[in-house]
């Protein structure tokens, strides 16, 4: 166990590496850069940058410097700590992430645990119970979450809620709870205003990892040594929570790697519209805008996740599973 361990863990640098190199890629991408940008919009609102001006700027920012130069510079910094200034708005980028980094973390996290609590009964009642009334229901819901698109649910409750009850519950606050010090009325206030962009993420996730379920459980009921564990007189449910279940929940485990940067990413569209303050509508920002450092340090937090959650279903997928373990 501790060689597949370690055999993991080397594989972490390289992988960081390569997924630097892509990301910066993808920022350079677009014509021009940050500053172009920043002159056209301050020669859109009347303002003038001359040639010198513009070429302090480019030297301020690092910018006149060749990309290979820029990429080891970046990464130079990345790997000391330092995430940089965000160009656009004039602050270190780890403040920015730092600001929206609870919102973000509340929002993913109690998604997550939701889906999960639901997904797995879910799966194993419509599987346990085939083309019964529960299997047709939750099948129903699983569908509408996978073809309904986040962002028109997050619409349609905003607007269901202000228009019957007369709250706002865009944001994460109240206007009249902003800056207010930590109560029982200000976390009540959270509460009210989190729990819609919770399940509509996790009603998303739900549909997807409730059918993943249902169809390995399926399978696995279908194998010899269910049928042998019921002749040696084994209770229905104890030989379905014991084995079926346990070896149904081994790629439910290994989506732990995508869906849990997914959560962060994917919370995007969601957060923008319902105006809460996560990462994701700043990386959108900062896509747009150019801003480099801001940018490239975001996704370079999401590729990071990306590489923490596959090795965490590698290991939990060791533990569940003694075969992964003895072929380590």
């Amino acid at each position: 166990m501790v060689r597949y361990v370690i055999r993991r863990l080397l594989i972490v640098p390289p992988l960081i590496l390569v997924f630097s190199v892509i990301i910066f890629i993808i920022i350079q991408a677009p014509p021009g850069d940050f500053l172009s940008a920043y002159i056209a919009q301050l020669a859109a609102q009347g303002s003038n940058v001359s040639m010198d001006q513009a070429e302090n700027l480019r030297q301020q920012y690092g910018l006149n410097e060749p990309l290979i130069v820029q990429y080891f510079l970046w990464m130079g910094n990345l790997l000391q700590g330092n995430l940089g200034i965000s160009l656009d708005m004039r602050q270190p980028v780890a403040t920015i992430i730092a600001d929206r980094l609870p919102a973000t973390l509340l929002l993913a996290g109690l998604s997550f645990t939701v889906t999960w609590i639901l997904a797995v009964p879910m799966g194993v009642i419509s599987a346990v119970r085939q083309h019964s009334f529960l299997d047709y229901l939750f099948t129903v819901i699983s569908y509408v979450g996978v073809a309904t698109p986040n962002f028109m649910i997050a619409l349609v409750l905003l607007w269901y809620v202000l228009s019957n009850f007369g709250i706002n519950l865009s944001g994460l606050q109240s206007a009249d709870m902003v800056g207010e010090p930590l109560s029982f009325a200000v976390v009540l206030d959270l509460l009210n205003h989190l729990w819609i962009p919770v399940l509509i993420l996790a009603l998303d996730g739900t549909a997807r990892l409730s059918r993943i379920m249902r169809a390995n459980l399926l399978d696995e009921l279908g194998k010899p040594y269910v049928e042998a564990a019921r002749a040696r007189g084994l209770s229905e449910w104890d030989l379905i929570i014991r084995y079926p279940v346990r070896m149904a929940l081994n790629p439910l485990i290994s989506t732990v790697g995508w869906y849990l940067p997914r959560l962060f990413s994917g919370s995007l569209i969601v957060a923008t519209v319902m105006n809460i303050p996560s990462i994701g509508p700043t990386l959108l920002r900062a896509l747009t805008s150019q801003d480099m450092f801001l940018a490239g340090s975001i996704l370079m937090i999401y590729s990071i996740l990306v590489i923490i959650g596959t090795l965490i279903s590698d290991l939990l997928l060791a533990f569940v599973d003694p075969r992964i373990r003895f072929e380590a």
